[in-house]
């Protein structure tokens, strides 16, 4: 059975173990920080591949960014990746073969083998944290496009308030949908709503409140909290229909943060009464917290 070594790159830490081809851990889950120099990152990878080259058959990357679509480089990385990030060849990294994928397709390769869309061969997997990704599977493959980036849902452009993303763009779905995009209604909310005058919150300057503010705000049932979090709430339910209509699938997978504090129930009546496609199945992420390395490892197996 073919054993990889699967590393997920984030900002601020990386993550690895060795997995199998059905999904699962060989070994113990590894976490370390991630360097902010590049020269360091690299020689991290090659200390951390050396130290298990001889128990596997291939590597695995589950990375934030851009993947080329020879799964060797990351073409376009996130501002939190150290510079140079994405001149970085990793098929130079090991002997053996070494694969690459972005994050939240990788996740979304997971849900479908092992986790929440098995046997669903057009299903979507949308991570909703401090940014937005998706990942596509269509017709039993991932969605990859003509060049690697294909499925970058965070990007599409919803019909919202002149609001600037992180990738410094108006209206993106991410700039909503985000936790970052809870923090921003937050903040625009209190500036002119009167339900912030009788909030928990009202002695805060409306810049300074936080995602936490309000998900506290909402079990404590304030008013303010319960709007900003429904116009929130609507920004997600809109990017979610655009893309059930445009690629009807049979399952949308909810992962990351903020996916717990979501009613995928109510998420997916409300979808369903506006779609001109065939009813959509909305459902928590259930491959878990490391479903990057695992997807990243499946895929691995796939391609060698």
């Amino acid at each position: 059975m073919k054993k990889v070594l699967a590393i997920d790159v984030g900002g601020t830490k990386l993550v690895y173990s060795i997995i199998n081809e059905k999904g699962e851990f060989l070994s113990e889950i590894k976490k370390t920080s991630t360097p902010k120099n590049i020269d360091e990152l690299e020689k991290l990878f090659k200390d951390i591949i050396s130290e298990n080259e001889d128990n596997i058959d291939m590597t695995a990357f589950a990375t934030a960014g851009a993947v080329n679509i020879t799964n060797t480089k990351v073409e376009s990385s996130t501002p939190n990746m150290p510079d140079g990030y994405n001149s970085l060849d990793f098929s130079k990294l090991s002997k053996k073969p070494v694969y690459v994928e972005n994050d939240a397709n990788a996740a979304a390769w997971a849900e479908y083998k092992i986790g929440a869309a098995i046997e669903e061969n057009n299903t979507i997997t949308i991570t909703l944290g401090t940014g937005v990704g998706g990942g596509f599977i269509v017709d039993g493959r991932l969605l990859r496009g003509k060049s690697g980036r294909g499925g970058e849902v965070g990007s599409m452009k919803i019909n919202g308030r002149n609001r600037i993303c992180t990738c410094h763009r108006k209206n993106c779905f991410e700039a909503y949908a985000s936790g970052i995009g809870l923090k921003k209604t937050a903040n625009e909310t209190a500036i002119n709503d009167e339900t912030f005058k009788t909030s928990i919150f009202r002695e805060k300057n409306p810049d300074d409140i936080t995602t936490y503010d309000i998900i506290e705000g909402v079990k404590q049932k304030d008013n303010f909290s319960l709007k900003v979090f429904n116009i929130w709430k609507q920004d997600l339910i809109i990017g979610l229909i655009n893309i059930t209509n445009i690629f009807d699938p049979e399952s949308i997978i909810i992962s990351g943060g903020m996916g717990e504090f979501i009613d995928t129930k109510e998420i997916e009546n409300a979808i369903n009464s506006e779609i001109v496609v065939s009813p959509v199945k909305i459902k928590l992420a259930k491959a878990g917290n490391y479903s990057g390395i695992i997807g990243a490892a499946l895929l691995a197996c796939e391609k060698y």
